[in-house]
């Protein structure tokens, strides 16, 4: 159930996701149609998509940090082709039994065919089909501990209100580190039925 993570579009299907943001500024997004919003919750359905990801251990800062740059330095050419890649958001972490699996979603335009062979043996790409996902957004700098309490106190507002909870928390960070934490853009969001 991990895999249905990232939203995003494999193809044609971004025409059926109509009314989404495409883009947070200028990067591609992975398009979803909000089926419910109340203040900053939402609950979302996402189209099928294509990830790069990668399974990191250790602290949760370290591991994204680890994690972003194995999976940038794919996209900036280190590749078997040395093709660039477009940067996409958000930059996706997902806390596994031992690990994190950090990811970026590909560009809509490419599939797992079209994309150049990973020079580093620990990037894979996983196709992922369509989810549900409630979804929290918030400013700040994203830290450990307020990412956990934000995880739990809407886990207990989704069970509270009769949702299944069945994969999560993923944690979305759609800004660069030097973004003033105003105006950054972050999300934890579990994937329910």
């Amino acid at each position: 159930m991990r895999k249905l993570v990232l939203a995003g579009i494999l193809g044609g299907a971004m025409a059926g996701m109509a009314g989404a943001e495409a883009t947070h500024k200028g990067y591609e997004m992975p398009p979803y149609s909000v089926e419910w919003s109340e203040g900053a919750r939402e609950i979302r359905t996402y189209g099928p998509h294509l990830l790069a990801e990668v399974k990191v251990t250790g602290g949760r800062t370290g591991a994204i940090q680890a994690g972003f740059r194995m999976l940038a330095g794919y996209i900036f050419g280190g590749n078997a082709t040395g093709e660039k890649i477009a940067m996409t958001v958000p930059v996706a972490q997902t806390a596994e039994r031992d690990f994190w699996t950090v990811s970026f979603m590909m560009p809509a335009r490419h599939t797992a065919e079209t994309l150049p062979a990973p020079r580093d043996d620990r990037i894979r790409f996983v196709a992922v089909g369509p989810s549900r996902q409630l979804v929290e957004r918030f400013s700040g700098l994203p830290g450990s501990v307020g990412l956990a309490e934000r995880a739990n106190a809407l886990r207990d507002w989704a069970e509270a209100q009769g949702h299944q909870v069945i994969d999560g928390p993923h944690y979305y960070f759609y800004d660069a580190p030097m973004t003033l934490p105003w105006k950054r853009r972050n999300e934890v969001a579990f994937t329910i039925r």
